[in-house]
């Protein structure tokens, strides 16, 4: 009953046996291959682009795509907003002030892990003090949420409308985009340049894959500025048809879109039971494939002490709740989400 995070699943049979299918012959090292060619295309496609309207950028990291792409949108003097809880500012221990040379990220709050409208204008209509300031230069959107929360389209449009008009780019961390785009049942394309974003990272890591992001850079990037600085920070992999090679499985017959949906599917499943118990409230909608749940301490120790893997998020002083968080996986069995209800089950029935 591992719980803890999407990143300690395996990967997806499908993409193991096409990395196997890559292996074998000699072909172009670093993205001179036809199978790493062929890989961006089809990832440019599925978001109704071709070459020359999105550059494709492979990478092993999702820290690495985040700070490369704030990296070739905005300089050291530039400043970038984001959700005080987004992952840039929170877990990439400062790759992206490193790769953008001290460009300055702003946290904002806002519930539910989004960045509100009113927020963001509000903030742009007081920045600037000349050379005393950094300069607004980047609006980063975090989908899905770091709270599990989706930003809808006409959310994103909005949102890129008032970057735009402030002169800024707007960047899209989209570790858990499939889970987006599953949730909400719209195109990628919809999700990501029709509303405005203008470069993307496009996780598969977290849905299925063994090590694969890419940067999509649909607008605002150089990307030839990109490649120089892909090479230079170590990131353009010798053998990149074997990240190419996952792309291709992850895309092929929408294997991407089901492993969202299942996770997504099991995350409703194991919320909706737990929110039906005494002393359990949810701190966040449930929209994606993270829960943010406030569990009884008994119920906590509880299903610790029978095996369920989780994360404790946080303990108010004087509650006697817990706030964990729980996250499912492309592959999170379903026995596993029934022992877990059992085991709450159990422990809220002797209250």
């Amino acid at each position: 009953m591992n719980f803890t995070s999407d990143n300690a699943t395996g990967a997806h049979p499908a993409i193991l046996n096409a990395i196997g299918v890559a292996n074998g012959g000699s072909v172009g090292a670093y993205g001179g291959d036809a199978l790493s060619r062929s890989a961006s295309d089809k990832i440019a496609a599925t978001f109704e682009r071709n070459g020359d309207e999105a550059a494709v950028f492979l990478l092993g990291t999702g820290t690495a795509a985040n700070a490369l792409a704030l990296a070739a949108l905005t300089p050291p003097y530039g400043a970038v907003y984001c959700h005080r809880d987004a992952h840039i500012n929170t877990d990439e221990c400062g790759a992206p002030e490193m790769f953008t040379g001290g460009a300055k990220l702003i946290a904002l709050d806002g519930a539910h892990g989004k960045i509100a409208p009113a927020t963001l204008q509000s903030v742009l209509s007081q920045a600037g003090h000349g050379v005393h300031r950094v300069t607004p230069r980047v609006l980063s959107l975090t989908q899905s949420s770091e709270a599990g929360t989706v930003y809808t389209p006409d959310e994103i449009g909005t949102l890129a409308d008032i970057a735009h008009q402030h002169g800024l780019a707007v960047h899209m961390d989209g570790a858990r985009f499939a889970n987006a785009v599953a949730a909400l049942n719209c195109s990628p394309a919809e999700l990501s340049w029709k509303a405005g974003v203008d470069v993307l990272c496009f996780g598969a890591s977290k849905n299925g894959a063994l090590a694969a992001e890419a940067l999509i850079v649909f607008a605002k990037a150089d990307p030839d500025d990109i490649a120089f600085r892909r090479k230079r920070a170590g990131h353009l992999f010798s053998k990149m048809r074997f990240i190419a090679a996952q792309f291709d499985a992850y895309l092929e017959d929408g294997l991407w879109l089901a492993n969202a949906r299942h996770a997504n599917a099991a995350a409703r499943r194991l919320a909706d039971a737990l929110d039906e118990m005494d002393g359990v409230r949810l701190a966040h909608p449930v929209q994606a494939n993270e829960i943010f749940i406030h569990l009884p301490a008994s119920m906590v120790t509880r299903l610790e002490a029978d095996g369920a893997a989780f994360y404790r998020w946080a303990q108010i002083p004087g509650e006697e709740t817990v706030l964990i968080r729980l996250v499912t996986a492309f592959n999170t069995p379903d026995d596993d989400i029934d022992a877990l209800i059992a085991i709450a089950r159990a422990e809220a029935a002797k209250s």
